[in-house]
C-alpha cells in the first residue's frame, strides 16, 4: 500500500512528510553540530584564523535552512511564504552590511605610546 503524501482538510493541502526525513534530518543536524565544535579552535586546538567563524556561519546557516524547510514545513508551502522569508533574509543582510560598513570604516585612533 502505498503513502499518501498529501491530503486535503478544508480546501488546505496538508504534506505528510515520513518519519525517516525527520530521522535523516536529525542525523545531519547532529553531525553539523559536531562539525561546528571540530570547527571551533578552543575544542580542538587547531587555529584556523577567522575562517573558523565563517566556516562555523556557514554550518548554522545549512542547520537553520534544514529547519526552515522541513521542520517548519516551508519546503511544502506555496510561493509567498518563500518570498516573504527571502525578503526577510534580504534586509537581514542589508542590516549586516550597514553595520559592517560602519564599523570598518571607523576612523582608528593614533596610540600615542607606539
Amino acid at each position: 500500500m502505498a503513502r499518501q503524501h498529501s491530503h486535503k482538510e478544508g480546501g488546505d493541502v496538508h504534506h505528510m512528510v515520513p518519519l525517516s526525513t525527520y530521522y535523516k534530518v536529525y542525523g545531519a543536524l547532529i553531525f553539523c553540530t559536531i562539525l561546528t565544535v571540530g570547527v571551533s579552535s578552543r575544542v580542538t586546538g587547531h587555529n584556523l584564523g577567522t575562517w573558523s567563524d565563517v566556516i562555523a556561519l556557514a554550518i548554522a546557516s545549512v542547520k537553520a535552512g534544514l529547519v526552515l524547510a522541513i521542520f517548519m514545513h516551508l519546503k511544502y508551502e506555496g510561493k509567498m511564504n518563500r518570498v516573504l522569508l527571502g525578503t526577510a533574509f534580504f534586509f537581514v543582510v542589508v542590516l549586516y552590511f550597514f553595520c559592517a560598513l560602519d564599523i570598518f570604516t571607523r576612523v582608528m585612533p593614533i596610540n600615542p605610546l607606539g
